[in-house]
């Protein structure tokens, strides 16, 4: 209860009146990001094994790729997390396969397994065709039976997110699956916080506390079953180019759904993902 409390009265003081309202319910998980290296008490850093959806990028453990500013860099409310896509021709991975760019991914698996409430995370990205970070929840077993929740995804254009959802029946080209266009003025290179809250009949996900898409299990079980009933676990990641971009962009060069553009900004150290905090009440 003390540590409850003790994180109701950090959220106040550091995040304001969106999220004193949101710590008016019980505090599952608080990450602010606000020490000097990734807290592996929370946080599993992965290491890419057999790449999906033709991404482009290797996932790697490494302070170049995942690291935190301290303070109030980059505009965040304390620390920040900072997801870095490197280009890095030729990395070898252990699996013996070829990458010409690393990049971040890491999740609460084992540390942080949560059954329905609210997900939320405070985030800006860079823009660029290809360009694909995600904040997601996923289940424990076979895909796509385990359920996945994405939160926010976007694949470089700017101007809108997407929410989805993936279970038996519903995968892939979802049914389920609903982009969210920024009002003019801005993108997704500013401040915003994606949510999802989560209850035993719907999903409803929000970007700045506005509502952008409602998902209920009577819709789902018009395709499969409902799977969202167990446990899942978060996941943030920067993936690049792949199968998802190249729906969107039809770049197939220089890399598949990664545009040049996009290349030289990650040559240049500008392709970023920054993480102020994430949340999970119930």
């Amino acid at each position: 209860m003390k540590k409850h409390l003790l994180s109701i009265v950090s959220l106040m003081l550091l995040s304001g009146l969106a999220i004193a309202q949101k710590a008016k319910k019980e505090i599952v998980f608080f990450e602010d990001f606000n020490q000097k290296t990734l807290d592996r008490t929370k946080w599993n850093v992965e290491i890419t094994g057999n790449t999906v959806n033709d991404e482009q990028q290797a996932y790697i453990d490494s302070a170049a790729t995942i690291y935190l500013t301290n303070g109030k860099a980059e505009g965040a409310k304390n620390g920040a997390l900072i997801l870095s896509a490197l280009y890095k021709p030729g990395h070898m991975s252990k699996e013996g396969k070829k990458y010409d760019f690393v990049s971040g991914r890491i999740n609460t698996r084992d540390k942080l397994m949560f059954t329905y409430g609210s997900a939320s995370i405070r985030m800006k990205m860079e823009d660029g065709a290809g360009l694909w970070p995600a904040f997601w929840a996923l289940g424990k077993g076979k895909w796509p039976d385990c359920g996945e929740i994405d939160v926010m995804e976007t694949v470089g254009d700017g101007s809108w997110v997407s929410n989805a959802l993936h279970g038996p029946n519903y995968f892939g080209n979802t049914p389920f699956a609903k982009r969210d266009t920024f009002a003019q003025g801005t993108d997704v290179t500013k401040w915003h916080i994606y949510s999802v809250d989560w209850t035993p009949t719907t999903l409803t996900f929000k970007v700045d506390d506005k509502v952008t898409y409602t998902v209920t299990k009577a819709m789902i079980e018009k395709y499969g079953r409902w799977a969202f009933d167990n446990p899942k676990f978060l996941i943030i990641n920067f993936a690049i180019g792949g199968g998802y971009p190249n729906s969107i962009n039809k770049v197939t060069q220089p890399y598949y759904g990664l545009s040049q553009q996009s290349v030289d900004k990650i040559k240049a150290g500008k392709a970023k993902t920054i993480v102020d905090w994430v949340l999970v009440t119930k």
